[in-house]
Parts: structure tokens; sequence; C-alpha cells
């Protein structure tokens, strides 16, 4: 059947790629013609009521690495990315004039900024076919055996009600689009300085020295698995400090969307079929479930998750001394555990899995600072920020959240496990690294 000739905009956000990415897959199969659009929002940019910026420099320059090579993968499959440093209700109405537009694709969302910024849009769209698609998870809500709104309140039991019986769906193809598809495209992508921060050098000692985009995340995933097959040992050194390959890394390019948890899923299965199975290789498809329990959680609890009493409505007192909250940012609280973390997180834009923990604990549990302040700071300086899993473990950490335990961090206890020799710690904690 002949498709009817309609011009489709995919409206990108935090699903930046072309290999799996549903969303484009559809667009593309029910329209003649797909152009895609990408907004830095200058909101992401501003200070929030916390006193940061949304996206700092780390996050900025890896999401500009990422918007270029997002483009190049459209390109090769003939459409075009159009790039705008505005806000999304401004500009797309007049790329809908423009194009004619008659439908919109887009990775469904929920949280409130987002929903509030697509609310904007649609106020000024009004003839606009809107298509939301979910396009982020591991197990699709529509194959899941239970309500959101039944998530259970602990990860076991979420991850023992899926893992053995829903089926994870295959990862979704585009075809080339035909040449006639292209259009004049006089967008370009943002500077570093255009967004407000000045160019900077990474550091020599970064946890994570990759660079954003779709061709970054395969090309890590096919070393991580095939090439060092570090993979079989992700189990024993996930709880690393140090170096590029004690974890997978892959979470700064999953938060954007650069790759998908299917993706890295079906790469897994590939793993084992082609050379072992193992506890690591299970532990890493482990984690993507973690991600998705984050995302259910969020949907189901809405604002709850933001909000100081989270999801567990728990009346604790808490603190927002600004000197405590200094100390903390910039490595100067009473545990050298906790600061070369912090020192790490300022310098990279990284901390580990276990240092994230620990400090969130400590801020939470030791200094009894209000969590949101914590979690924002979190926002703003993580390659990695993903909304759902920021909140979640922060409110998990804070004793608000899904931790049925309500446990405390003995940070130097910690130390001694994990940096038993010091080497962490001397690496973020010597002066002369800083200039």
């Amino acid at each position: 059947m002949q498709k009817t000739e309609k011009y489709s905009l995919v409206w990108f956000r935090n699903d930046l790629r072309t290999i799996d990415n549903t969303v484009l897959t559809e667009a593309s199969k029910q329209a003649e013609k797909v152009i895609g659009l990408y907004c830095f929002d200058p909101r992401h940019f501003e200070k929030n009521r916390f006193g940061f910026k949304k996206i700092e420099k780390y996050r900025a320059q890896f999401l500009i690495e990422t918007i270029h090579n997002l483009k190049a993968q459209l390109e090769a499959l003939n459409i075009d990315l159009l790039v705008y440093h505005d806000f999304p209700e401004n500009a797309i109405p007049k790329i809908c004039e423009a194009h004619q537009i008659t439908d919109i694709y887009i990775q469904n969302e929920w949280t409130q900024e987002e929903v509030d910024t697509e609310n904007a849009v649609k106020a000024q769209t009004t003839h606009i076919n809107w298509h939301h698609i979910y396009n982020q998870f591991l197990y699709h809500p529509e194959d899941i055996n239970f309500d959101i709104s039944k998530t259970p309140q602990v990860f076991t039991v979420f991850r023992k009600k899926l893992e053995k019986y829903i089926d994870i769906r295959e990862e979704s193809r585009i075809t080339k689009q035909s040449q006639n598809n292209r259009i004049e495209n006089n967008t370009s992508i943002p500077s570093l300085s255009e967004l407000g921060f000045a160019d900077f050098k990474s550091h020599p000692n970064s946890a994570f020295p990759f660079k954003g985009g779709e061709t970054e995340a395969i090309n890590r995933l096919n070393d991580y698995f095939f090439n060092t097959k570090k993979l079989g040992f992700y189990k024993k050194t996930r709880n690393g400090l140090v170096g590029v390959d004690y974890s997978s890394k892959f979470s700064p390019w999953l938060a954007n969307g650069s790759i998908s948890a299917r993706t890295i899923y079906w790469k897994v299965k590939q793993f084992e079929k082609e050379h072992f199975k193992n506890q690591s290789t299970y532990w890493l498809i482990f984690e993507l479930i973690w991600r998705d329990y984050f995302k259910y959680v969020s949907l189901k609890h809405g604002n709850q998750i933001f909000k100081l009493e989270g999801i567990l409505q728990k009346d604790y007192e808490w603190s927002t001394n600004q000197n405590q909250i200094q100390k903390w940012i910039n490595g100067e609280t009473q545990s050298d555990f906790v600061n070369a973390n912090m020192i790490e997180l300022k310098e990279t834009g990284w901390m580990s899995n276990r240092g994230r923990q620990n400090v969130a604990s400590y801020f939470a549990k030791e200094l009894e600072l209000d969590w949101r302040i914590g979690a924002s700071y979190f926002e703003s300086l993580l390659l990695d920020y993903d909304v759902h899993s920021n909140y979640g473990n922060w409110m998990y950490v804070a004793g608000v959240g899904n931790d049925p335990r309500d446990r405390k961090f003995n940070v130097q206890l910690q130390a001694e496990r994990y940096d038993a020799n010091g080497r962490f710690r001397n690496i973020w904690l010597q002066p002369s690294l800083f200039n």
C-alpha cells in the first residue's frame, strides 16, 4: 500500500540515536518525509532554585558531541536534523509552518518539566497529530504483567515478576530514506561558549574519557564486550573506583539515549552465545533492570519523587546549612573518602556507583541535609544524569524511597573495604593535580 505523502517531525530529546529508536522507526514507516529536530533549551543552562545550572559544562560538552554524531548518523539515512538554541515552543511552531508538518513523533516522557515544555509546544500547534512512544525501557510498559500503579515497592519483587516471564522486544530497525527526503538545513549546533561555558580539557585521571554520541557508545560496547571481554569480569570489578574498565561506563550514553537498553541486552545475549555466560554477564542485565525499576517508580509516583518527604511520605528534619553544603561540594568534609569522590565529580563530571552511594548517604544521613539539594547538584554535574535513576537513588539513600532497610553507609568502613591501599584517595586529594 502506498504511503500517504505527509511531513512528520521527530522531536529528539533523550533518545539521541538511530539504532533501536522506535520513535524514528515509526515516523519513517508512517510518513513519506521525515525531519529531525533537537532544541538546546535555554532553560537547561540556567540556575535552578538550589543555585545550580541544570546542565553544567561536562554534560553540555557531551551533549554537543552527541548531537554532532546524531546529525551525521541521520544524514547517512537521508534525514536532516534541525538544531536550535531556542525554546521548543518558539522553534517548533515555525518549523511546522515552514514544512507543513502534520505529525510530531516523540519519546514518551512523564516528568513535570518535560510535560510542561511539551504542553507549551502543543498550545502553539493545535493542528498537529502527536505520537507519544515509549522508547527508553528494557521491559516495555505494554508487556509487563502488572499495572504500573501496582509497581512493587521493593526492587527484588519487581525483578522476579519480570525477568523469567517477560520477553525483551527485538530492536527496531530503520531503513535509509530516499534522497528527496532531504531539506535545506541552515541550522547549526551551538558551541560550548554559545551555551555560556568556557572551553576546558578533560582531566587526565578521568574514569570516563569518552565522547558523546551513538558511534562512541557502540565502540565502547564492542570493546568492553568483544575485544577485551571485560564483560566477563563485570560483577567482580563493578565496585571499583579507579580507571576506565572497572565498569561498563554505558550510563552516560544510556542517559541521553545514544544507546538503548535493548541494544545492550541483545549484545549481552550475543556474547553469551559466542563466548560464555556467567554471573557477570547476568549482572549487567541485572543493572539494566534496576534502571527500568526507577523509571516505573517514577511512572507510578509522578512528582512525589521530587518532594522532600519522597514516596514514603517520611517526615524527617532536614537542614539547608550552606556552609555544610559547600564543604560537601568542595570535598572539605571530615571524610577523606567522601572528599575524594566529590573532587572527582567536580573535576570530571563522573563518579563511581560506590562513590555515589557513599557521598549521598553522608549528605542525607550524616549531615542530615535536604537530599534534593544533593540530587540537584548531581543533576548539574553528572555526565550520566537520568531523572528517574537520580531521584530514585537519592530517595533510596535518604530513607524516603524504595530501601526497605533504610541503611546508612559507614564511609570509613567503605573506604577501608573499597580503597584499602588509598590509591583512589591519593589521586584526588593531591593538590598538585589541580591548577
